[in-house]
C-alpha cells in the first residue's frame, strides 16, 4: 500500500500511521500498542461495469504460489534478545519495488525479494532492536522503521529511513536516523501521513506537537498547548480536539501546510456522557456520545444532522473514502458503507470478517477505493469456531458484491509444491510448503500488491504466503 496510518495507522489506503510509545516496558519488549487505520484518496470511475469485470478477471484463479519464512532459529546476529529468536505471528506486511517486508509480533522484520524468492536481510540492525512498525515512503523510495531498544528499556521510539536499493543489497544498516531531536517517550508518538505528505510528532515532556515534511523531513511548524487531547488529520487540514468542559468540547481546524487556524468553535455535548469518538472528514464533523445519536455537523454552514443510535452504533474502526464522500464502519465482523447524510449505502453480501476485534492488518482497500480485500469466514452461515480455515474475500465497496474468493478448495492447485524451491522448503517451519488450507488457517496480516496483482498473507507461524494468478 502506498500509505497507511501508524497509530504506532484499510491497507494502502493513502493514509496515516501513528506509532505510540509504550507506557512501561515489558520483559518481552513487545508491548505493541499499535492500532491501524488506513485511508486512501480515490478517483471516480467513468465505466463502473468495465471496472467490475476487470476486477473479477484480476482475481480469477488466484492460487498459492510461494512461501517465505520470517523465522531464523539461529538468530540473525551473534547476540540477540531471546524473544526475537522465537517464532511469532506476522503482524504487518508492506510491499514495494518487488520487495516484501514482514514484521513479526516479537519485533523481528525481514525483507524478501519477489524476483529471486530469497530472503534479502533482516531489518533489525542491532541485537537489541525491537521494530514496532513499518512505513513505505514513496516520496524517496525508502522504508521507515519505528523501533524501541533494550538499551533504553524500550521506552523511546526511534525512526530510521533506509532506501529500498540498500535493502536489496542486504545492507539494512545503510539507512540514517530520523527525528533525532524529538523525545518520543510515552505518551509521545510519531504519525506518518501519506495523503498530505507530512509527519506529526508529539513530545510529552513539553506538550509539543511538530509537523515535518515527509519528503525531506524538515520541520514546518510546531504547536504547543497542554490542553490538546487529540489531533485528527484529513486532506489539507488538522482537527485539534481540546479537553472537554461539562457542556462542550473546544475545537480548532488548522491548515496542514502552515498551521494557520482556519476555524475555532465549540461543539455542544450532553453533560456527564462520555464521548465515543470525534472525527473530521473534509467539512464534516462526526460526533458520537455514549447512548446518543450520531451527530454529523457541517463546519462550513453549521448544519447539523442526527442518525438514530439504533441505526448507527459506535463502530470499532473507520475507513474514509474522501472523494466519494463515504466511509466504512467495522463492528462485530461486519463492514458497512455510509454517506455523510447518515444513510447506509452498502451492506456486503459475503464479507464477514474472521477476526472479531476488527484487525485492520487483515483488511486492504485498493488505491481506487473500489475494492476491499479481507480475511473472512469461508462460509458466513457457519458458526464461527476457533481454528477453522478462513477465506480471502474480494468485494466491491459500492455494490457490496463479492467478486472473488480464495478458499482452501480453490486456492491450491495440483502443482503448487512445484513452485516452491528447495531453499524455500528449507525455510519452512514444516520442512515443506504449506497447503492452501494451512496457509488460510489463522491469517494475521494481509497486503495486496496492486502493481504485481498479488496478495500476501502472514500467519501465526511467521510464514508469508504469495497468492497470484
Amino acid at each position: 500500500m502506498e500509505g497507511r496510518r501508524m497509530v504506532s495507522s484499510p491497507r494502502p489506503c493513502s493514509g496515516r500511521r501513528r506509532v505510540v510509545a509504550k507506557k512501561r516496558s515489558r520483559s518481552d519488549g513487545i508491548g505493541n500498542s499499535v492500532r491501524k487505520l488506513q485511508r486512501r484518496e480515490i478517483c471516480s470511475k467513468r465505466n463502473r461495469a468495465f471496472s467490475l469485470c476487470n476486477a473479477q478477471e484480476r482475481f480469477r484463479n488466484m492460487r498459492l504460489l510461494e512461501e517465505y519464512d520470517t523465522h531464523d532459529p539461529k538468530g540473525h546476529q551473534s547476540v540477540v534478545l531471546p524473544f526475537l529468536m522465537k517464532r511469532s505471528k506476522v503482524v504487518e506486511i508492506v510491499a514495494a519495488q518487488n520487495v516484501i517486508f514482514a514484521l513479526n509480533h516479537s519485533g523481528v522484520s525481514a525483507a524478501f525479494s519477489r524476483e529471486t524468492n530469497g530472503r534479502l536481510c533482516f531489518l533489525n540492525v542491532t541485537p537489541d532492536e525491537v521494530i514496532r512498525s513499518l512505513f513505505y515512503n514513496k516520496n524517496n523510495d525508502s522504508l521507515i522503521t519505528v523501533s524501541v531498544y533494550a538499551s533504553d528499556n524500550f521506552s523511546s521510539l526511534k525512526c530510521r529511513s533506509t532506501r529500498i536499493e540498500y535493502i536489496r543489497r542486504g545492507q539494512p544498516d545503510a539507512g540514517f536516523p530520523l527525528l533525532e531531536s524529538e523525545s518520543l517517550k510515552w505518551p509521545g508518538f510519531v504519525e506518518f501521513d501519506d495523503v498530505n505528505g507530512k509527519v506529526l510528532t508529539y513530545s510529552a515532556h513539553n506538550s509539543m506537537y511538530k509537523v515535518f515534511d515527509l519528503k525531506n523531513y524538515t520541520i514546518l511548524y510546531s504547536i504547543s498547548d497542554e490542553n490538546i487531547q487529540e489531533i485528527k488529520i484529513s486532506p489539507g487540514i488538522m482537527l485539534l480536539i481540546f479537553d472537554r468542559t461539562s457542556s462542550h468540547v473546544p475545537l480548532k481546524i488548522l491548515s496542514i501546510e502552515d498551521g494557520t487556524v482556519l476555524k475555532s468553535f465549540n461543539h455542544l455535548l450532553h453533560r456527564s456522557k462520555k464521548v465515543d469518538f470525534i472525527e473530521q472528514f473534509n467539512e464534516k464533523l462526526l460526533v458520537k456520545q455514549e447512548n446518543e445519536n450520531l451527530q454529523i455537523f457541517d463546519v462550513q454552514n453549521a448544519e447539523l444532522m442526527e442518525v438514530s443510535k439504533t441505526e448507527f452504533m459506535t463502530p470499532s474502526a473507520f475507513i474514509f473514502l474522501y472523494e466519494n464522500q463515504l466511509f466504512l464502519t467495522f463492528k462485530q465482523r461486519m463492514v458497512s458503507v455510509w454517506n455523510f447524510r447518515g444513510e447506509l449505502v452498502t451492506s456486503f453480501e459475503d464479507h464477514l470478517l474472521w477476526h472479531p476485534d476488527c484487525n485492520t492488518n487483515n483488511i486492504y482497500i485498493t488505491s481506487d477505493q473500489d475494492l476491499i480485500i479481507s480475511y473472512c469466514k469461508a462460509d458466513p452461515e457457519d458458526n464461527w469456531t476457533e481454528g477453522k480455515v478462513g477465506s480471502i474475500n474480494i468485494s466491491n465497496i459500492l455494490t457490496g458484491k463479492c467478486l472473488a474468493k480464495i478458499t482452501a478448495a480453490n486456492g491450491g492447485g495440483p502443482d503448487v509444491n512445484q513452485h516452491c524451491s528447495s531453499s524455500r522448503k528449507k525455510q519452512s517451519h514444516s520442512g515443506m510448503m504449506s497447503t492452501a488450507a494451512e496457509a488460510l488457517d489463522d491469517i494475521t496480516s494481509l497486503f495486496y500488491d496492486e502493481e504485481r496483482n498479488e496478495i500476501y498473507t502472514g500467519n501465526r507461524h511467521g510464514l508469508i504466503h504469495v497468492w497470484s494468478n
